[in-house]
């Protein structure tokens, strides 16, 4: 959603029209931020609570989407440091789904999708913020600066070594033997 630009302050859009056009990048974002698939529909809600009270606030100086984006990565942090969420112990892999032979092209979607997730879990939260918004939800380099509130090259620099780390990850897990 984008705002136009006025000589007037821009009035604060309405929070029906955010979350219609928000809410699938929120739900992508929190997932791709580290955060568990159950977890991540309890915390898209949260991102919209937020949202609902933050927007009158919004002053149109970022695109709505880049003040999103550093909603859901300010919500996920908060989510990773409460201690309850350490509570639960999950098994080391998920159980394989029975798949059908004609879905194989969905299979190793659903594959490399996972081998992501589990490199992106290795990453620490500033590379992973920055990794997914520019990577993944293609937002440009200027307003993933504006989103994690880090200057420029900074975010370049957790960019270059996120890279990294990902081809280092996938490599490392793609290698002969590894499970």
């Amino acid at each position: 959603m984008e705002l136009s630009i006025a000589s007037s302050p821009p009035a604060a859009p309405r929070f029906e029209e955010v979350f219609a056009a928000c809410a699938p990048l929120v739900w992508r974002t929190m997932r791709r931020l580290g955060l568990r698939e159950a977890d991540a529909e309890d915390l898209a809600q949260e991102v919209f609570v937020v949202i609902h009270r933050k927007l009158p606030e919004f002053e149109g100086r970022s695109k709505l989407t880049t003040w999103v984006y550093g909603i859901c990565v300010r919500v996920a942090a908060d989510h990773r440091r409460r201690a309850h969420v350490r509570r639960e112990t999950l098994a080391d892999a998920e159980p394989e789904p029975a798949v059908a032979p004609a879905q194989g092209e969905a299979l190793a979607r659903g594959e490399a999708r996972a081998l992501l997730d589990t490199v992106l879990q290795e990453l620490d939260d500033d590379k992973r913020a920055v990794f997914v918004l520019y990577e993944i939800e293609e937002v440009p380099m200027a307003e993933v600066a504006l989103a994690v509130g880090a200057p420029l090259q900074t975010v370049y620099s957790r960019l270059h070594a996120a890279r990294r780390l990902v081809a280092e990850g996938i490599a490392r897990l793609n290698a002969p033997g590894v499970q």
